[in-house]
């Protein structure tokens, strides 16, 4: 079998040519897309999810040998949630090439967070599949890159943290409010606002509701305490 140009040039960008191309292609094919003969990508993703979760526990505890259980667990989240593995499915532009059945394509599945985190977790597992473990570990350091360095912060849950900041200071907890909602119903965008009771406010938007709280409250704890 061999790759059509699109796929190909997915396969370089990620760093792996494969000697099995039907991997591959089962890894970018979504269940609204399948049927008996062309298998969809949940297995894969079954198994990929397992390959990134054992790179990543292995990168961190390299990375900081004295870091605690407790340390360590929120960093792995961060690393391995959802919404990351669909930040580097952007990146390399992962949905140009997701094979989607008509319905799915039309609600704009090539953008949705979890089609792409769920793909993404697919191609990890075909590389594993197709090259072993080393050439997966690889492809997942590369394709993470500086995520892995800066996952502290991005660790942080910036609504506790908010939380803790206002009650270290003896102030009721912080308000979120929903103040609009637009676009499709199939991908709406949310705006949220929190609140202090001293009256400081910041406010983010998302493609989901808690997204958008996350982000406010991280842009909100950034300003008090600067």
């Amino acid at each position: 079998m061999k790759l059509a140009a699109d796929l190909h040039a997915f396969s370089r960008r990620i760093g792996h040519a494969f000697a099995r191309p039907d991997l591959l292609v089962r890894a970018l094919t979504h269940a609204s897309l399948s049927s008996s003969t062309r298998p969809d990508n949940q297995r894969l993703e079954f198994l990929g999810d397992r390959v990134l979760g054992l790179v990543m526990a292995e990168a961190l505890l390299a990375a900081d040998p004295d870091a605690t259980e407790g340390q360590l667990a929120p960093r792995f989240n961060a690393l391995v949630r959802k919404e990351t593995c669909a930040s580097v499915a952007r990146q390399v532009a992962l949905g140009e090439v997701l094979k989607l059945g008509r319905s799915e394509m039309m609600s704009g599945g090539r953008r949705k967070e979890a089609l792409l985190g769920d793909a993404m977790e697919a191609v990890i597992a075909a590389v594993y599949l197709d090259a072993g473990f080393e050439v997966a570990k690889a492809v997942i350091l590369g394709l993470w890159g500086d995520r892995i360095g800066q996952v502290e912060v991005d660790a942080r849950d910036a609504k506790t943290a908010l939380q803790e900041w206002a009650q270290g200071r003896g102030l009721p907890p912080p308000i979120y409010a929903e103040t609009g909602r637009d676009g499709p119903d199939h991908q709406p965008m949310f705006t949220v606002e929190v609140r202090l009771s001293t009256g400081e406010t910041e406010r983010a938007r998302a493609g989901a509701k808690r997204q958008a709280e996350q982000a406010a409250a991280r842009a909100l704890l950034a300003r008090v305490e600067r």
